[in-house]
C-alpha cells in the first residue's frame, strides 16, 4: 500500500512537474512565515518611524512613541498589543507566498534547467544565475503585490490605535474590499514598481546566492547534498539577499504605507524615486538600512526553514534537488 502511494506520487510529479513544484514551494514558504513573521512585523514598524515626510503632522508626532531598536520594538507591540499581534497581518503574508514563492520558484527553474541552460560540466554560470533569479524574483512579486499591499498595510493597525487613528480594515476580506472600492483594481498594484524591484535585488541575493554557493559546494568540496549543505548555502543567501533588498524594502514599505486620495495616487510620495530622494535628504543615507538587524534576522531563518524544508519534502515526493 505505502509502494503504491510512493509511486503515484512520483508519477503525479513526474507527469506535473511545475505543479508539485509550486506546490511545495508553497508550502515551504508558508512554514517558514509563520515561524518568522513577528521579526517581519518588528522590520515593518522600524522602518515607518521616524518618516520625514510625515513629520510635519505635528499632532501624530506627538502621539506616536517611536520604537528604538528591535527588541524594544518587538516588547513594545506585546506590552501595548498583546502577544497575538506580532502576527497581525500573516494571513495575507501567506497568502503572499503561495503565490509568490510558488511563481519565483517554479519561473527560476525553468528558466535554468530550459532557457539559460547549464554549462557542460553541470553548473550554472554566475551571470546566468543573476538572470534567473532577478527575472523570477520580479515576475512572482509583480502577481503577488495585492496580497503584499494588504500584508504591509494591516501590519501597521495597531500602531494607528496606539495613535488615536481609526482602523481601516477589520480583516483580510474587507481590507481587499476597501482598497478596491477606494482605488479601483489598480489600487492593488500600489507600488508595485518597488516592490518588483526589491523582489528583483532579494532573488538575486536568495535563488542566486543559494544555487551558487550550493553547487559550488557539491562541484569543489567533499560535502554530500543533504541539510549540512543546504545550511551553509541558505545562510549564505540570508545575508546576501537582506544587504541588496533592505534599502528596497524601505522604499516599498513607505510607498504601501502612504495615504492615498480618491483616485489611489499617493499623497507623499510621487513615485519610488522621489521616496528614495527624501529619505536620504530628510533622514540621510542610513535611512535605507532601517530595520536592516530584524530584516537579516529574518531573512536568515527564514531562509533556513524554507530552504530546509524545501528541499526534505522534494525529497519525500520523489522531485529531485533543487
Amino acid at each position: 500500500m505505502l509502494s503504491r502511494t510512493e509511486e503515484t506520487r512520483a508519477s503525479f510529479a513526474e507527469r506535473w512537474p511545475r505543479t508539485t513544484k509550486f506546490a511545495l514551494s508553497a508550502c515551504a514558504a508558508s512554514v517558514a512565515e509563520l515561524v518568522t513573521f513577528p521579526l517581519d512585523l518588528t522590520k515593518t514598524r522600524l522602518q515607518i518611524q521616524g518618516e520625514a515626510a510625515v513629520r510635519n503632522d505635528e499632532a501624530a508626532r506627538r502621539r506616536a512613541a517611536p520604537y528604538r531598536g528591535m527588541l524594544r520594538t518587538a516588547a513594545g507591540i506585546v506590552k501595548e498589543e498583546g502577544v497575538r499581534k506580532l502576527w497581525q497581518g500573516a494571513t495575507p503574508a501567506v497568502y503572499r507566498h503561495i503565490v509568490y514563492s510558488g511563481v519565483r520558484m517554479v519561473a527560476y527553474e525553468h528558466l535554468r534547467d530550459s532557457v539559460l541552460g547549464r554549462a557542460a560540466d553541470g553548473s550554472f554560470p554566475l551571470w546566468k544565475a543573476v538572470v534567473g533569479g532577478m527575472t523570477a524574483g520580479a515576475i512572482g512579486q509583480f502577481f503577488a503585490s495585492p496580497t503584499d499591499l494588504v500584508k504591509v498595510q494591516m501590519q501597521m493597525e495597531g500602531k494607528r490605535r496606539l495613535e488615536g487613528k481609526p482602523l481601516r480594515f477589520h480583516g483580510v476580506h474587507h481590507a481587499f474590499v476597501k482598497i478596491v472600492s477606494d482605488g479601483g483594481v489598480r489600487g492593488l498594484w500600489a507600488g508595485w514598481v518597488p516592490n518588483v524591484q526589491r523582489a528583483a535585488l532579494v532573488n538575486m541575493g536568495d535563488l542566486t546566492t543559494y544555487d551558487s554557493v550550493k553547487h559550488f559546494l557539491l562541484l569543489h568540496t567533499s560535502l554530500q547534498d543533504n541539510s549540512v549543505t543546504h545550511s551553509i548555502a541558505s545562510g549564505c543567501s540570508g545575508l546576501v539577499a537582506a544587504v541588496l533588498g533592505t534599502p528596497a524594502d524601505v522604499i516599498k514599505t513607505r510607498i504601501m504605507n502612504q495615504p492615498r486620495d480618491e483616485h489611489g495616487r499617493g499623497l507623499l510620495y510621487k513615485s519610488s524615486a522621489d521616496c528614495l530622494f527624501r529619505a536620504i535628504q530628510g533622514e540621510g543615507f542610513l535611512s535605507l538600512y532601517k530595520g536592516f538587524v530584524p530584516t537579516w534576522m529574518r531573512m536568515a531563518p527564514w531562509s533556513l526553514v524554507f530552504w530546509l524544508t524545501y528541499e526534505q519534502i522534494r525529497r519525500i515526493t520523489g522531485v529531485t534537488s533543487f
